[in-house]
């Protein structure tokens, strides 16, 4: 399978969970800012989960611009990506059916630590498929980024049982720290 059908299945599935997320929430339960005002914390949340799956589709699309091939390896750790991230209409629906409760907060932890790991699995399968002095071997080096941004994400999930909004604010910065596409890698994809 040549490596733009990969890239335009994961662009297809994304599109459907942005569109997913957007069709789960609700409509205000009256036409003044108090009752907009009460769906704030929703919203925000959409507005963080949106910034997340933008971003793991953001930088997907360079890393496969910057690798040559993909393989058997590659399809499935791709698709083990794309299953977490579609569950993450499900936790935001959960979170706010539940009022930001402990377990839907840590429960998205989970979902966005796993979607890390499908990300990670997929950066390796592409290097395996591609060799270890590939481009995209060079540009990641040691993966700092990669692996602190899953260090947040596991200590926000057991943080959700103290306060779910710490939690929440760790995934916020965790978001911070990917906004900016992967520098090691967005020059790679120019080429």
């Amino acid at each position: 399978m040549g490596k733009g059908r990969l890239e335009a299945f994961t662009d297809g599935v994304i599109a459907i969970i942005i569109t997913i997320m957007v069709l789960e929430m609700k409509v205000p339960q009256g036409a003044d800012l108090a009752a907009l005002r009460a769906d704030l914390p929703v919203f925000l949340v959409y507005g963080l989960s949106y910034v997340n799956v933008a971003i793991f589709w953001n930088n997907h699309h360079h890393m496969l611009h910057a690798t040559g091939r993909v393989d058997g390896r590659v399809l499935w750790a791709n698709l083990f990506l794309l299953f977490w991230l579609s569950l993450v209409p499900f936790v935001i629906r959960w979170m706010d059916e539940t009022g930001f409760a402990a377990l839907p907060t840590s429960a998205y932890g989970i979902v966005l630590a796993m979607a890390a790991v499908g990300y990670t699995l997929t950066q390796r399968a592409l290097i395996a498929s591609n060799g270890k002095d590939s481009p995209l071997a060079a540009a990641l080096g040691s993966d700092l980024k990669g692996k602190a941004s899953l260090a947040f994400y596991i200590a926000a999930i057991p943080l959700a049982f103290l306060s779910p909004w710490l939690a929440i604010a760790l995934y916020i910065v965790v978001a911070l720290m990917w906004f900016v596409p992967d520098r090691r890698i967005e020059p790679l994809a120019r080429k």
